[in-house]
C-alpha cells in the first residue's frame, strides 16, 4: 500500500490528517426530538473509533453535512384478519461528504435505514432504541460509502 493507511481494507489518502461533522438538523414532517444529536454523535464516534483522523468543528480534510429529511412510522406487515402485525420505523438522510484531499470521491447521496417493531408497542415508547439501532445502520452506510475510494 502506497501513501496511505490501512482502514478495514481501505486506504486512507496520507494527506488527510482531520474530520468534521456539522449538524444535521431534522428537517422531516414527523421529528424525534434527539435524533440530529444521536445521529452527529455516532458519525463522530465512528470516524474517531475507526480511523486515525482527528475530529475538528469545521472544514475538515474529510467533511460531512446534511440534513435529515424523513422520520415515519408505518404498517410493515399486516395479519390474515387485516390486523398490524409489525410497523417500520425508517429515517431519510441527506449527507454531503466533502473530500478536500481528493475531491473526486466526494458525493451528494440519500441514505435510508429502517427497523420494524410490534404493532401493539407504542411508538413512543420504544423510539429511542429503535433511532439508535437505525442511526448505527445509517452511519455503518455513510461510512462505507465514504470509505469506499479509500
Amino acid at each position: 500500500m502506497k501513501g496511505g493507511y490501512s482502514l478495514s481494507g481501505a486506504s486512507i489518502p496520507e494527506a488527510a490528517k482531520t474530520f468534521s461533522v456539522a449538524y444535521f438538523p431534522n428537517n422531516a414532517p414527523m421529528v424525534s426530538p434527539s435524533l440530529s444529536t444521536t445521529l452527529v454523535e455516532a458519525l463522530k464516534d465512528k470516524f474517531s473509533r475507526q480511523t486515525k483522523l482527528q475530529l475538528v468543528e469545521e472544514n475538515g480534510d474529510f467533511a460531512f453535512e446534511g440534513e435529515i429529511v424523513g422520520y415515519s412510522s408505518t404498517t410493515a406487515s399486516v395479519s390474515s384478519d387485516d390486523y398490524a402485525v409489525l410497523n417500520r420505523l425508517m429515517i431519510t438522510v441527506k449527507v454531503k461528504f466533502t473530500n478536500v484531499v481528493e475531491p473526486k470521491n466526494s458525493f451528494n447521496q440519500t441514505f435510508q435505514a429502517f427497523t420494524d417493531y410490534d404493532s401493539q408497542q407504542l411508538l413512543t415508547d420504544v423510539q429511542s432504541a429503535l433511532d439508535e439501532e437505525i442511526v448505527e445502520q445509517l452511519v455503518t452506510d455513510i461510512y462505507q460509502a465514504a470509505a469506499s475510494n479509500w
